[in-house]
C-alpha cells in the first residue's frame, strides 16, 4: 500500500473512531460527567485599529448532553490555587518564571510566568435546558444563566472543509450579532466553541462581522471529566446585561479604579495614548446590552 492510501486510511479509521465513541457514548448514562471529545480553537479579535488581530487558544470537552468551555493555562492555574498549599505552590511557580536577578538588583516582569489572563467558563448542558457563564467582569467575578433557546440558527446550504470534516453553514442573530457558523454533522455533538451550541453536528468554525471568528485546530476523543468550576463561592450571581455593562466601565475608568483601589502611586506603563474608548458595537461579542 502507498504512503498516500495508507494515510487516507489512518485518517478515515480515526474520523470514523471518532464519530463511533460519540455514538456509543449517548447510549451510556454513565457517560455523562466524562467528555466524549476535546477541541481546540483559535479565538482571533480584530483590534481597535483593525490592522492587528489578537488570538487566544480556548478548548471545548463535550458530550452529547453537556459542555465545557475553558482556557488550559486559566483551568490549571485556578486548579491549583483552589488549596492553601496549590496556591502557595502556584505563588512560589510564578516568582520563579518571573523574577530575573541582575547585578542592578532583581526585575519582575510577569509577561513571563504562567499568568492566568483568561477568565472565562462556559458550561452547556441541554438537560438543564441553560448555560452558565462564568468570568471577570471589571474587577469583579461574576456569573449568569441563559436560556438555551435564545440562539437560534437557521440552517444554509452552503458547505465548507474544516479539519478534514464537510461542514454545513448556518447563520443565527445573536444578541447584537450576525454570526455565521460551520458545523460538521458526522460529529453528533450538538456545541461548539463560546455559547454556541443547537446545531446537529460540532460547530467548527463562527464568525462575525470580519472582526470575531472562533476556529477548531484540533480535535480528539476524550474521556477527561468535565470538572464544576473550582472556587464556585468567589463567584457572585448578576444578569448578562449588568456583567457586560461593568465590564465596559472597568474598560474606561481602569486606570482611577485601579489607583482609588491600591493609591495613587500606582503607575502603568505601556498604555497607548491614541487608544479609544471601549465600544460596544465595535470589541462586544454581545453588543445588544446597549440596548434600552
Amino acid at each position: 500500500m502507498s504512503i498516500e492510501k495508507q494515510s487516507l486510511k489512518n485518517r478515515y479509521m480515526k474520523k470514523t473512531g471518532l464519530i463511533a465513541v460519540v455514538c456509543v457514548a449517548a447510549l451510556s448514562a454513565a457517560a455523562q460527567e466524562k467528555a466524549d471529545i476535546i477541541a481546540s480553537y483559535d479565538v482571533k479579535v480584530r483590534n481597535w485599529d483593525a490592522d492587528t488581530v489578537t488570538t487566544t487558544r480556548m478548548s471545548l470537552l463535550a458530550n452529547t448532553r453537556q459542555a465545557k468551555y475553558f482556557n488550559d493555562l486559566s483551568l490549571w492555574s485556578d486548579s491549583l490555587s483552589s488549596t492553601p498549599e496549590g496556591k502557595k505552590q502556584l505563588q512560589q511557580i510564578i516568582m520563579a518564571a518571573c523574577m530575573t536577578e541582575t547585578p542592578e538588583g532583581v526585575t519582575f516582569d510577569m509577561r513571563k510566568g504562567p499568568v492566568k489572563n483568561v477568565h472565562t467558563y462556559v458550561f452547556t448542558s441541554q438537560p438543564d435546558d441553560k448555560l452558565t457563564y462564568y468570568s471577570k467582569f471589571g474587577d469583579s467575578e461574576a456569573y449568569y444563566e441563559e436560556a438555551l433557546d435564545e440562539m437560534q440558527w437557521e440552517i444554509g446550504d452552503e458547505t465548507s472543509t474544516v479539519l478534514g470534516y464537510e461542514c454545513q453553514s448556518a447563520t443565527a442573530d445573536y444578541h447584537g450579532r450576525k454570526w455565521t457558523a460551520w458545523f460538521a454533522p458526522e460529529i453528533p455533538v450538538a456545541f461548539g466553541p463560546w455559547k454556541f451550541h443547537g446545531l446537529p453536528g460540532l460547530i467548527l468554525k463562527a464568525e462575525a462581522d470580519g472582526t470575531f471568528c472562533f476556529e477548531a485546530t484540533g480535535i480528539e476523543k476524550s474521556d477527561r471529566l468535565m470538572t464544576p468550576i473550582y472556587s464556585p463561592e468567589k463567584y457572585q450571581k448578576t444578569s448578562r446585561k449588568k456583567a457586560l455593562a461593568d465590564d465596559e466601565y472597568f474598560m474606561n475608568n481602569r486606570e482611577a479604579i485601579i489607583q482609588a483601589k491600591f493609591g495613587g502611586s500606582v503607575k502603568f506603563e505601556n498604555v497607548d495614548p491614541d487608544r479609544p474608548k471601549y465600544n460596544a458595537l465595535r470589541d462586544s461579542l454581545e453588543p445588544d446590552y446597549k440596548d434600552k
